[in-house]
């Protein structure tokens, strides 16, 4: 390290951090600090402002804006003599992320990364931004001033009119602190909702409004995934097949899972998703699904394999089941650590071009591919001579495999073959091309999130592969991710730190609810409620309700976040409100219960008037409202009889329930919902309860089925 820092013409502070995001800054000529007293203490005894640069490691423009300003020896110069710089990645520090980007939105309207943030010595912002060019840039009439001139017009302002910059700084300040302090009490007593199941109707329709019956998926370009709501439709479909509640569908608004599926459908055949290597892209700047910003994410291959799974379980459709088991194959192969860990990103740049290890030109196609191969490929692909990506084709599907084959003159068995052989070539070939840079440290919250996935993914589909998976991820994170008890944040290099957030402990407890229920394990189930026992110690508001984002021993910042609204992932509110019920069901401990309730009697009518803002929680607001099964099934687990009633559990999507399994056990069982349930005649038994009320245990898997 010693010799590669010599060889470097600037090393900065940066250079001891294990974040891949900052370790990208550590040889430019700003004179970079890591968060932290030292930064802070340096702009309180200079008096200098704080220039708070955030970012992530897959971030286009975050490359952009240091490859232009933070390497310009000019522009640093300006930001060392001027300023204290900090940079921070927004992955390992979402709290700070969370505060200032807050602030950036209140400031201009709107927000995104690299974020440019000024602020007080004392930490309140004062003015911000997002990306900033490095040269003045003119639209129209108007000029937009270059980084240079504004980091001089923000050091100017800060000494020549101080007053107003602290007048500034102050309003920021409490607006911040009254976001994160808005008092969420019930308004009517425990367990008495303020909505019905009936009304997660509205909800839906608010949903379908912005669906887009074209391209799916809902609004316009830019086009995120939206997995939360799409999975909340699917959860209403399910309650209108049974008759709980009335289909959405009106003249113009299509059912509830004919908008899952043309999404999912859409998604999977654009060029978001990897047609050759799996795995899903962050988002598509089209409405089209078909150019992506090609970076990868952990969370969103997360989240969107799990949602392809439950339409699987739903519709029965096998493509969903491809999708989820390329993805899963994809993360196997990219993304998880030889210790078990996950990584988090992969970028969306290679050799300084975005895109370019994904995309093909028609020569490269034919290189490799015979003729016949080649001609089908291309068509099916829509790869063409002039391309759809600067003179290149990113791989999409724009028409069924019947109809390509119609038209080439050939059996559609016979392109399916073909095709299968080309994207294994193809494959290969890809796999010499240097690839995207990858971030790879590990997440406990994003981890929790994957282990969810293979954990489901190994119950539901029978791959012991899987849950061996899911099973080496959750003992590497509980080894490796815990210090005298406190979970952490993130590990990288045999070095775990940072005091683990709201999003770490609930992401965390939810993979591991998951993982019992695909193994049967207790430990797993005992580890969960301890780290929601331990959420509610370290981050409960007593106040206001519900849990701020940093626990109780966290460093002191201008306020303490709390954030209710289900963003990219889902807010640590909401997954901490669904393992709870998932708790209670386990359990039968009425405080779980209540503590759930509590946060969503005040805010339950806000979460369906805006079903956008809330797709989890309103998941978990369904599970509150419906009539929850627990599901016990005793018996050894290796018995064939109780694998047959546990076959029949796991072939369809279940989601307010969960499910137990062991032994016959006293009262004293290590699983509440198992506790004095004996065997029936001497046989595997299934007991069904729908809120702790419990039917005549059965033994055969044509009455489990009757029951369910």
């Amino acid at each position: 390290m010693v010799e590669q820092h010599k060889q470097k013409k600037f090393t900065n502070r940066l250079s001891n951090e294990t974040s891949p995001y900052l370790l990208q800054h550590a040889h430019n000529p700003v004179d970079w600090y890591p968060w932290g007293e030292e930064a802070l203490q340096k702009a309180r005894q200079e008096d200098k402002p704080i220039l708070l640069s955030v970012g992530y490691s897959a971030c286009h423009w975050c490359h952009v804006m240091e490859h232009e300003s933070f390497e310009n020896e000019q522009i640093a110069q300006i930001m060392n003599q001027h300023f204290v710089s900090i940079k921070v990645d927004r992955e390992e520090r979402p709290d700070i992320d969370g505060i200032y980007m807050q602030a950036v939105q209140a400031m201009t309207g709107s927000g995104g990364w690299p974020m440019t943030v000024f602020l007080m010595p004392d930490g309140r912002p004062f003015f911000g931004g997002t990306y900033f060019p490095p040269q003045d840039r003119r639209y129209g009439q108007q000029v937009s001033p270059g980084f240079p001139r504004i980091l001089l017009n923000v050091a100017t302002a800060y000494r020549e009119h101080r007053e107003e910059i602290e007048e500034q700084a102050t309003q920021l300040a409490e607006y911040l602190k009254e976001q994160s302090s808005t008092p969420l009490r019930p308004k009517r007593p425990l367990s008495n909702l303020p909505v019905v199941l009936t009304q997660l109707t509205q909800a839906g329709l608010a949903l379908a409004k912005s669906f887009d019956a074209i391209y799916g998926g809902f609004g316009s370009a830019p086009k995120f995934p939206n997995t939360m709501s799409l999975e909340f439709l699917l959860r209403l479909h399910l309650h209108q097949m049974r008759g709980e509640t009335q289909s959405i569908r009106t003249d113009g608004i299509p059912a509830e899972l004919e908008i899952v599926e043309t999404s999912l459908q859409k998604m999977a055949n654009g060029g978001i998703y990897d047609q050759l290597g799996g795995g899903f892209h962050r988002y598509s700047v089209d409405e089209e699904w078909l150019v992506p910003h090609f970076e990868k994410m952990l969370y969103d291959n997360a989240l969107l394999s799990r949602l392809y799974l439950h339409a699987y379980l739903v519709t029965g459709n096998a493509f969903y089941r491809r999708i989820v088991e390329e993805t899963l194959e994809y993360i196997r192969r990219e993304m998880l650590s030889p210790e078990g860990g996950f990584y988090s990103t992969q970028d969306a740049d290679s050799e300084g071009h975005e895109g370019k290890f994904f995309v093909w030109t028609p020569a490269e196609i034919e290189s490799v591919l015979p003729q016949q191969d080649a001609r089908l490929f291309q068509a099916y692909y829509d790869v063409t001579a002039g391309g759809n990506f600067e003179g290149k084709n990113i791989l999409h599907v724009e028409e069924h495999a019947e109809t390509v084959a119609q038209r080439l003159g050939v059996s559609l068995s016979e392109l399916q073959e073909s095709l299968q052989r080309s994207r294994a070539s193809l494959f290969e070939l890809r796999e010499q091309r240097i690839k995207p840079a990858r971030d790879e440290k590990i997440l406990t919250s994003w981890n929790g999130l994957m282990l969810r996935s293979f954990a489901e993914a190994g119950r539901y589909l029978g791959r012991e592969d899987y849950l061996q998976i899911a099973q080496q991820n959750a003992e590497f994170l509980l080894s490796n991710l815990r210090h005298e008890g406190r979970l952490l944040r993130t590990y990288k290099d045999g070095r775990a730190r940072l005091n683990g957030y709201l999003e770490d402990y609930t992401f965390l407890a939810d993979g591991l609810l998951a993982l019992y229920e695909a193994d049967f394990q207790p430990r797993w189930l005992s580890e969960a409620r301890a780290l929601i026992e331990q959420t509610i110690e370290l981050f409960v508001d007593t106040e206001n309700g519900g849990f701020f984002e940093t626990g109780q021993d966290h460093e002191a910042l201008i306020n303490r976040p709390k954030d209710i609204m289900d963003n990219a992932i889902p807010a640590g509110n909401s997954v901490a409100i669904d393992v709870l019920l998932r708790l209670f069901a386990f359990t039968g401990e009425q405080s779980y219960r209540e503590r759930a309730d509590s946060y969503l009697q005040p805010l339950a009518e806000l979460f369906v008037q805006y079903p956008q803002t809330f797709g989890h929680v309103l998941g978990a607001l369904d599970f509150a409202l419906s009539a929850s099964q627990e599901l016990a099934i005793i018996g050894h687990p290796e018995d064939r009889e109780t694998q047959a009633l546990l076959a029949v559990i796991n072939q369809r999507y279940r989601p307010n329930s969960v499910l137990a399994s062991g032994e016959p056990a006293g009262a004293e069982a290590p699983v509440p919902l198992l506790a004095e349930r004996p065997l029936k005649d001497g046989r595997a038994t299934a007991y069904v309860c729908r809120n702790f009320a419990c039917q005549a245990p059965v033994t055969t898997p044509e009455e489990l089925m009757a029951l369910l």
